[in-house]
């Protein structure tokens, strides 16, 4: 009786932000939908942050860490996150800059302070997860 070993396990070499239904326009229109998204919440973030606090101040970083985390679900690349990120760290800025009519969205303060580093450094860690391949791949 001949002892056969069975045929080797072939690896399954897929990129993590290879998705066979996103085509690269589908890509780009999900960056692009993404950076309005980031404009929206940078806006409502700089409107709700002093609204309740601290309650108002959480559910606007929970925007941010929302919007990054789901950029990078929803594309599978990094550049998912840093998009959003970039838009919103913009218009963070621009918004907390007066005008010469004296408008502002920033008040000085604790609150708007926090809600700008914590929503860079809620941009930096989605950015730098680390990505786990999809379930069900063979990790050979």
């Amino acid at each position: 009786m001949s002892r056969t070993s069975p045929p080797p396990r072939q690896p399954v070499f897929r990129a993590l932000n290879s998705n066979p239904l996103m085509t690269p326009g589908a890509r780009i229109a999900c960056y692009v939908g993404l950076a309005v998204l980031a404009l929206v919440v940078a806006v409502a973030g700089a409107l709700i942050q002093a609204a309740w606090l601290p309650g108002g101040l959480l559910l606007a970083l929970a925007g941010c860490v929302a919007l990054f985390y789901g950029g990078t679900k929803l594309t599978g690349t990094r550049i998912g996150t840093v998009v959003p990120a970039a838009v919103w760290l913009i218009s963070v800025v621009l918004l907390s800059t007066s005008r010469p009519e004296g408008d502002f969205l920033f008040a000085a303060g604790v609150g708007p302070y926090v809600y700008l580093l914590g929503g860079a450094m809620s941009a930096v860690i989605c950015a730098t997860l680390p990505q786990l391949p999809p379930a069900g791949t063979n990790r050979a």
